[in-house]
């Protein structure tokens, strides 16, 4: 490796260097103007912390989450985090050493164990009670916060100390072994979500459920979800391979779930303690199977009879979905292959940046495609808007075969204005990608006319935009964008930007006196006390 190389992979290094705590609220240097209605506060959740004592996670995603937080208070911003004081986390900073397996990351008994002890061990893990070690996103059932990622497990934590409050096991209320960390929310504030039973609940199968906005028992203290209502459940086309999703669509009488050809091997999770391997080699893409789309009533739980499908793609980000004139629309992010995951292996980011992408052109880029439903009986043109390229062509069995229309390429991490969730909408705002890992730009994309603006600063890597509307907007890009930054140059501190959201131009920036790290997902909480 060229020293040039080697001094751009150690200014990168920051991308797993383990995170540090701000536990007290810190003070920004505010440059530029925040709007004055700008009042609440942007929390953020991530990996930030990959190795303890002599062992390191070797994926990304298995970092110990990092909760940090940007709390906005009449033009001034004050930063604060704080590591998720998990049952993963304590026990692992308690031995001093990674001792909890995460999806990349396999932990094996320890080698002082007797016989017994490791047959015992083994046993257990059979049906693998996964980690708490929620770092993906945060979210909310009533008026509770939690940090979550894709398991069983969720952490309430206090989303203005940034303190872990407690674990909620979802099994504890519905039966379910993984559920999404992106759930929707709709206009009373109800909560909906999906779920996948795989053990010890009976046939496999998909759970649609929701909590409503009034799950709340200040007094006992009592979890949101101990309200929790079923809506549907939906068998899997494969019996011991489910799909593996990461979010789903929600229209306002619809919820969309794609039953996608990247699937999860139960026997081979079931496994994979015995087998030496990590959860993450349990996935596999089956490029011959197809795409199914499944269509719920939000209202009834009933699904649509009518058989949707698609060739084969990969999803994890779903970006909006509305009806109209008869037909359901739907946006994600595809890949032609599973290889995302793969390149957030620690030793593949470790590669030298130029290098990394020559080698992977192969890989798959992120697409945005639209997908249209007909919901109406079939006829010879199913697809009756004009402003799509999408079709929906009806084949001999009934069956409705779909082929998107593209709308961007190269663009993750996806954000709306959440006034627009499940409406009909124009605008949507992510983090540009290329062949690489690393986000480079913030993006607005123009779906009417298919243009695109971008936010860049030269060494900075931005996190997923966050949309905030402004009290009083009128149209749908009248707010703005918030997003924390941080630069692999030593001499460049980290920032949250904030942009105007219509002309996307920054109008201000608070500049952080500590180190920040680079996160996945988060919310904004308005003050209701303005």
């Amino acid at each position: 490796m060229s020293k040039s190389a080697q001094l751009q992979l150690n200014m990168l290094s920051f991308f797993w260097r383990n995170g540090v705590e701000t536990p007290e609220p810190l003070k920004a240097d505010v440059t530029g103007s925040i709007p004055p209605w700008l009042q609440g506060t942007l929390l953020r959740n991530g990996p930030g912390l990959f190795s303890v004592g002599n062992t390191s996670y070797k994926h990304w995603f298995d970092g110990m989450a990092l909760i940090h937080s940007f709390t906005f208070k009449d033009g001034d911003v004050f930063y604060r985090s704080k590591f998720l004081n998990s049952e993963t986390y304590k026990k692992n900073i308690a031995a001093n050493r990674i001792i909890v397996s995460e999806f990349g990351t396999m932990v094996h008994p320890d080698p002082c164990k007797n016989i017994f002890s490791k047959a015992f061990s083994y046993f257990m893990n059979a049906i693998p009670d996964f980690t708490d070690n929620n770092l993906i996103n945060i979210i909310r059932y009533g008026e509770d916060y939690y940090a979550s990622s894709e398991v069983n497990y969720i952490n309430q934590i206090d989303p203005l100390t940034l303190e872990t409050l407690g674990r909620t096991n979802y099994r504890n209320h519905i039966a379910i072994n993984l559920a999404t960390a992106h759930p929707h929310y709709d206009e009373e504030g109800t909560t909906y979500n999906m779920g996948t039973a795989i053990m010890n609940f009976g046939r496999p199968k998909y759970v649609i459920f929701k909590v409503p906005a009034n799950a709340i028992d200040k007094e006992k203290k009592k979890p949101a979800l101990r309200k929790v209502e079923l809506i549907c459940s939906i068998p899997f086309h494969s019996t011991l391979y489910p799909s593996y999703f990461h979010s789903f669509g929600m229209t306002e009488n619809y919820i969309i779930f794609v039953e996608q050809a990247f699937k999860l091997d139960i026997l081979k999770l079931a496994t994979a303690y015995f087998r030496d391997v990590n959860w993450g080699s349990c996935l596999k893409f089956d490029k011959d199977d197809i795409t199914l789309i499944h269509l719920v009533n939000r209202k009834t739980g009933k699904t649509v009879s009518t058989k949707y499908y698609a060739d084969t793609f990969v999803v994890f980000h779903h970006i909006n979905a509305y009806e109209e004139d008869g037909h359901v629309v739907f946006d994600l992010i595809t890949y032609q292959d599973s290889n995302l995951y793969d390149m957030f292996y620690i030793h593949n980011m470790k590669q030298d940046v130029d290098k990394f992408i020559e080698t992977n052109k192969e890989f798959s880029r992120p697409t945005c495609q639209r997908f249209v439903l007909p919901l109406t009986p079939p006829d010879t043109n199913l697809v009756k808007l004009q402003d799509t390229t999408a079709t929906a062509v009806l084949k001999q069995d009934s069956s409705i075969y779909c082929t998107p229309d593209t709308i961007f390429e190269g663009l993750e991490l996806p954000g709306i204005n959440y006034k627009f969730n499940s409406k009909k909408y124009r605008y949507f705002y992510g983090t540009r990608v290329d062949w690489s890992p690393y986000p480079s730009k913030i993006a607005k994309v123009d779906i009417a006319t298919r243009t695109h603006q971008v936010w860049i600063e030269e060494e900075c890597y931005p996190s997923e935009p966050v949309f905030v509307a402004s009290p009083d907007a009128v149209e749908e890009d009248e707010g703005v964008i918030l997003s924390s930054v941080v630069s692999f140059n030593p001499q460049k501190p980290p920032f949250l930007v904030v942009l105007d959201a219509k002309s996307f131009k920054e109008i201000a920036r608070a500049t952080i006196d500590t180190a920040i790290h680079m996160d996945l997902h988060g919310l904004f909480i308005h003050d209701k006390s303005t």
